[in-house]
């Protein structure tokens, strides 16, 4: 089973499937395929002793690597990264948007927290030609806060942290975790096409 995964992570299959039931929602609800705003996080994560690269993510406080994820405005995945929890997130972005934008042609515009103010991730969206919208939490608010268009990419991260195999970096491989996060956005977006009448949680 292995070797298939890796037979169709290597030949673009699981990509291909997920790209595909995602422009069969958004043209289902009555929209068009390719979206012209999405927003971006990344997710820390442990790995385990299967080796590969990692690093120490000091914000976080743990040892492991990043998923990276880039979300439509609905919460459906439109690509992810992982690599090593010590790279920044605005220094990975760059590689990121040159996997979505081929398959994304008509997005325009990029939602992210603070933490992406940075040169190096204005310069990435300057050369996909995205622009980059900061959003920032309200002054004076303590806690936990839904922020405006934030709120969409954390609760995909917690979609994800639902699938057991999630819970944890269990890959030797980056590009084999970057499967597995794919492979829970199909499962996501099967039930979604199986259940379409069942209520989707929106923001309060």
């Amino acid at each position: 089973m292995y070797g298939y995964l890796r037979a169709f992570l290597r030949d673009g299959v699981w990509e291909s499937i997920r790209h595909h039931f995602l422009v069969t929602l958004r043209e289902g609800a009555g929209r068009e395929a390719s979206p012209t705003a999405a927003i971006i996080d990344t997710q820390s994560v442990r790995t385990t002793e299967s080796g590969g690269p990692r690093g120490w993510d000091a914000a976080k406080r743990l040892k492991g690597r990043k998923r990276h994820i880039v979300v439509d405005t609905d919460g459906l995945l439109l690509g992810v990264i992982v690599h090593a929890a010590d790279i920044q997130d605005a220094d990975s972005l760059g590689d990121l948007l040159k996997r979505v934008k081929p398959l994304c042609a008509w997005l325009r515009v990029l939602f992210a927290d603070s933490i992406y103010n940075r040169l190096a991730a204005l310069l990435a969206c300057i050369l996909a030609g995205l622009v980059l919208i900061i959003v920032r939490r309200a002054a004076g608010t303590t806690g936990c806060v839904v922020q405006p268009r934030r709120w969409v990419v954390e609760r995909s991260l917690g979609w994800f942290g639902r699938w057991r195999r999630l819970s944890k970096d269990y890959e030797a491989l980056p590009e084999v975790s970057e499967a597995m996060v794919t492979l829970a956005a199909i499962r996501l977006m099967l039930h979604r096409l199986a259940h379409p009448n069942r209520r989707r949680l929106t923001a309060p």
